[in-house]
């Protein structure tokens, strides 16, 4: 068994060695190749906007904090007065790489910066990306960004505000557990110019996730000529679709409506299903027959207690001193359930428990049949929609001026990074690949565990299984080994080595060699060890040899060995 033992122990640090010298060799070529300090990113192209916040006096020059107050709200909360800071992320940060944190909580809080040039919808896709983390979790609120639309009444960027006119919205939203992914976009009434909010339909993956784990996540926008659209989470497709079929309420409204004008007329019968006609009532069916009736079959149990009130005067209770009769009445103490009903099943007058009663029918009322002048159910005749317009290119949206954060949270420290707007996919691909998919491979390789370590190694040495199978062998099998040993425990090879607490028959044990020589009568009671300790006290005339004391006189199965005082 020691061989096996020693074998595996063997094996394992063997495979521990390789193990460290695997991870020594990747150390030492990490080491080899020495990683490059954190350079800011910089757009391939193109774009409206490229801001990655790493320069504090860049943001201070370029964003522009709100100034305004909301409308028809107490005073206290109107104001635009959230915190923004430019700081490091709490975890996985890099020297110089920064970003724009929102710092207060419940506070409205709004900061935008114009773009380099209006975007126009015309042959050009729109692209929107940014990075947010919830370093925090989040509680309640939202982290969206809005894309505000090209207006000369609304140009002051000092007076953004939650009824600032916006083009798109779109970001990550909660409140509860009601999670959300925002693509919402306003639609001008070709007919009237009257502006209405379209809601993308929602995803069906889980958003959960992206609002609790703590880590950077990377929200992509993609909105084409053709009418569809792509929204991307850490660069995986979450949902698509078009602007024409995927929203509520749609684009374009429905060709014909119910006509407001028209009415039920007042022979239609719309009922399905109506009383025969025809149907009688039964002579013995007797609609006056209770539901319930005393079960005669009751009987008072013995124990009752009839002439005992189920409840008594409070025995405790005393008349308030300001009492007054004239105007409290005559004074009556509180009731209290009566002890003596406590064990019994009842007091007071007994009455009979009831039953269904078998003659109770109800209310007799005819069946029913199908109607034959029934119609069907009524509806107002259509007509043309008067509102009707048919939008083909719903992407023709109203032009974009400036991009911003108009947001309130319960949670704080909410972290923006890295927003880009473009016309070129492949543009904000190439930024995603140098900001955000290098901060994830960081955060890989922290969070690299020993774990997954082994996992790797097992993978590229499948010998490991062995090892494995056998540390798992070990417990059982030395549970079996000493299982198997404590059975052999009570085996001796000398009868007359045999305890005599562990004899087979308690008089075998009286007639032992051991009680004859030292004359003692089985059939007296034995002394107990603390009666022979205080009477050797007492004499001093024994001495109790060490090797010899069996505590078997306690339970009474054998004497106690000594050697007699030369005295």
């Amino acid at each position: 068994m020691a061989r096996i033992v020693a074998c595996v122990v063997l094996v394992c640090l063997s495979a521990c060695s390789i193990l460290s010298a695997d991870e020594s060799s990747d150390s030492n070529a990490g080491d080899a190749i020495q990683k490059p300090a954190y350079k800011s990113p910089e757009p391939s192209g193109f774009t409206y906007l490229a801001e990655h916040f790493d320069s504090e006096e860049r943001f201070t020059n370029s964003w522009v904090l709100s100034e305004a107050k909301k409308d028809d709200i107490d005073e206290d909360i109107a104001k635009y007065d959230g915190i923004w800071s430019i700081e490091e992320p709490k975890k996985h940060s890099e020297d110089g790489d920064l970003g724009l944190v929102l710092k207060s909580k419940a506070r409205h809080a709004a900061v935008s910066t114009p773009l380099v040039k209006p975007f126009y919808f015309e042959d050009n896709p729109l692209v929107v990306q940014y990075e947010v983390n919830f370093q925090e979790g989040q509680e309640c609120g939202g982290a969206y960004l809005k894309l505000l639309t090209l207006d000369d009444k609304h140009g002051d960027l000092k007076q953004f505000q939650d009824k600032t006119p916006y083009t798109i919205m779109f970001g990550p939203d909660k409140c509860g557990n009601d999670h959300k992914l925002h693509f919402i976009f306003r639609h001008k009434n070709p007919l009237n110019g009257t502006i209405t909010e379209k809601h993308c339909k929602k995803s069906k993956d889980k958003l959960e996730d992206y609002f609790k784990d703590k880590n950077p996540h990377l929200y992509t926008l993609i909105v084409r000529p053709d009418n569809t659209y792509v929204i991307k989470v850490d660069n995986k497709l979450l949902n698509s679709g078009s602007l024409l079929d995927d929203f509520d309420p749609p684009v374009n409204p429905p060709l014909e409506i119910e006509d407001p004008n028209d009415k039920q007329p007042e022979d239609w019968d719309d009922r399905e299903k109506i009383p025969d006609p025809m149907a009688e009532k039964p002579d013995d069916w007797d609609e006056d027959a209770p539901a319930q009736i005393v079960d005669e079959e009751d009987v008072m149990p013995e124990d009752w207690l009839v002439d005992e009130p189920p409840m008594i005067p409070n025995p405790d209770s005393v008349k308030p001193d300001d009492w007054d009769v004239e105007m409290d009445g005559e004074w009556e103490a509180p009731e209290v359930p009566n002890p003596k009903c406590a064990d019994v099943p009842g007091c007071g007058p007994y009455k009979q428990k009831m039953k269904k009663n078998p003659r109770y029918k109800g209310k007799w009322l005819p069946p029913l049949i199908n109607n034959p002048n029934y119609k069907g159910k009524w509806k107002p005749k259509l007509v043309h929609n008067p509102d009707y317009f048919n939008d083909e290119q719903p992407f023709k949206m109203l032009p974009i001026s400036a991009v911003g954060f108009e947001l309130w949270s319960m949670s704080p420290d909410i972290y923006f990074d890295n927003i880009i707007v473009t016309d070129d996919e492949k543009i904000a691909k190439v930024w995603a690949d140098a900001t955000f998919e290098v901060r994830r491979v960081k955060i890989a390789e922290e969070n690299w565990s020993t774990w997954r370590r082994i996992a790797a190694f097992t993978a590229d040495h499948p010998w490991m299984w062995a090892v494995y199978i056998f540390l798992i062998a070990i417990p059982v099998v030395l549970l079996m080994y000493f299982c198997c040993l404590s059975e052999d425990k009570t085996d001796f090879k000398d009868e007359d080595e045999k305890p005599l607490g562990m004899a087979d028959d308690f008089d075998e044990a009286m007639e032992s060699e051991d009680l004859q020589a030292l004359n003692i009568d089985p059939t007296e009671q034995r002394p107990t060890i603390e009666e022979i300790e205080d009477t050797e006290k007492e004499t001093g005339t024994e001495e109790v040899i060490e090797s010899d004391k069996d505590t078997s006189l306690i339970s009474g199965d054998g004497p106690r060995r000594r050697k007699p005082n030369k005295e």
